[in-house]
């Protein structure tokens, strides 16, 4: 799994961090998201799909396999 991450599409929400805390993080200066592992393993994938699923500004596209 490689993740992608739009950053002009990111709302800032924080619903990434909140899902996938070891893989999003989010600037302090303006609450953008941050991709902190555009590859995780295999035992993050269940969270960051739930990630994407909840990105409300659809900022994150997952590439699979």
């Amino acid at each position: 799994m490689r993740v992608q991450f739009d950053e002009s599409r990111c709302v800032a929400a924080g619903q990434c961090v909140m899902a996938a805390p070891d893989v999003f993080d989010q600037r302090d200066e303006d609450g953008v998201a941050i991709v902190l592992d555009a590859r995780p393993g295999p035992g993050q994938h269940d969270l960051v799909r739930q990630a994407a699923a909840v990105c409300p500004g659809t900022a994150i596209r997952l590439v699979e396999p």
